[in-house]
């Protein structure tokens, strides 16, 4: 776990606290602060998951080991790519 997924789940918690407030105060002001302080901290949270699972990916560990590998099959693919999108449609002849 890192510091993203427990900041994030810390922004979480305290934006429904000030949420709930604000809701039992009647004040649209705090209610909409807690809101958008607990949706910060669920996009924090789940910033830190992502980060997680690609760095325990294996796709992760053989790009670090290979990092020129890695970069001449990316540009491949991307030379491939661009090839099949730029060529001209068959038609046939009249």
């Amino acid at each position: 776990m890192d510091k993203d997924r427990i900041a994030g789940s810390a922004k979480d918690f305290a934006g429904k606290v000030e949420g709930a407030v604000g809701s039992m105060a009647g004040d649209a002001k705090t209610q909409a602060s807690g809101l958008v302080r607990e949706v910060e901290g669920l996009v924090q949270n789940l910033y830190g998951q992502a980060e997680d699972a690609f760095e325990n990916s294996a796709v992760a560990k053989k790009v670090e080991d290979n990092p020129l590998s890695a970069l001449l099959v990316a540009g491949g693919l991307g030379f491939a790519l661009a090839m099949l999108m730029t060529r001209p449609l068959l038609r046939p002849p009249r």
